[in-house]
């Protein structure tokens, strides 16, 4: 596909990625490309914008790339990410410094589409609801400011499956599999799967296994009167709503897509995760020169 209208996306809580989304946008400009870029921003703000796009660059770390994520599935947009962050899961770009030739790869057609399944998450209370968003990496139920555990009935498919007594529960995708619920003691699921994942946080006689999904699965929280402790849903780590006793929450399968722009190989996941897990250190010289000593010697 050509690309002829960009989007840039600095990070909008960190400064320091402002003047170098500025930096790409006149750069492309000068190359004969239509160009909007946000330094300050939210999605709504964004929205307008991204249709009719051909591709958003976001700037920033994990949390740039959730934000452009979200605010670009809805028109199918795919995201290519430069980390200017720490640990730059998402990104495809990990030194900013070298972002122009990424992009100049970009520009030749030398990329390819990775998909990634979302979740959506509607909030019940009586016979209103009360909130619905949609997350990349997951959504959380925690106990707020209250040091309470929170008590959570859970359905599977509409069938009763446990009550969690925990610090916080995670509902996940696979690419959040390495997030929060990998913190938490969850799998490692490959980013293709459209699996969801049940993480417990801290839990207290209840069920401390996590449990994966099969597609297209649909889980029901109810939050327990039984323990107050002012729990609260947050999508893909910011707030959506506080809850109350007897709130269910529907958690299943979006009908958004994540789409981000790759350059190195499909298989790129296993590596990017090992050298973040397990970094490759380089032995030091001085071990390096030393001569090799026979064990007769």
């Amino acid at each position: 596909m050509s690309m002829k209208r960009m989007g840039v996306l600095a990070h909008p809580t960190r400064p320091q990625t402002a003047p170098f989304a500025e930096k790409i946008a006149d750069t492309l400009r000068a190359r004969g490309l239509d160009v909007w870029v946000f330094t300050q921003w939210e999605e709504q703000d964004v929205r307008p914008n991204v249709v009719g796009t051909d591709m958003v660059i976001a700037i920033g770390g994990d949390g740039a790339m959730l934000r452009a994520a979200r605010v670009c599935a809805i028109d199918n947009v795919p995201v290519f990410g430069i980390n200017m962050g720490h640990l730059g899961f998402l990104t495809e770009v990990q030194q900013p410094n070298d972002w122009e030739k990424y992009v100049d790869d970009v520009l030749a057609g030398k990329y390819w589409i990775e998909q990634r399944m979302m979740v959506e998450a509607v909030v019940h209370r009586d016979d209103q609801i009360v909130g619905r968003a949609d997350a990349l990496n997951d959504f959380v139920l925690s106990r707020g400011n209250v040091t309470r555990m929170i008590q959570l009935d859970t359905y599977i498919d509409g069938e009763w499956t446990t009550t969690y007594n925990a610090d916080a529960l995670v509902i996940s995708t696979a690419t959040g599999s390495t997030a929060y619920a990998l913190a938490a003691g969850g799998p490692i699921l490959p980013p293709e799967l459209r699996n969801i994942l049940i993480v417990p946080v801290a839990p207290h006689l209840s069920l401390d296994r996590p449990i994966v999904l099969s597609e297209g699965a649909m889980v029901e929280i109810i939050v327990t009167a039984e323990l107050h402790s002012n729990p609260i849903l947050s999508a893909d780590g910011a707030l959506l709503c506080d809850l109350l006793p007897n709130d269910r929450i529907v958690i299943q399968a979006s009908d958004l897509i994540s789409r981000f722009v790759r350059l190195r190989e499909r298989n790129y996941f296993y590596r990017s995760l090992l050298d973040r897990l397990e970094p490759r250190i380089p032995v030091p010289a001085r071990r390096r020169q030393q001569p090799v000593t026979s064990v007769d010697e």
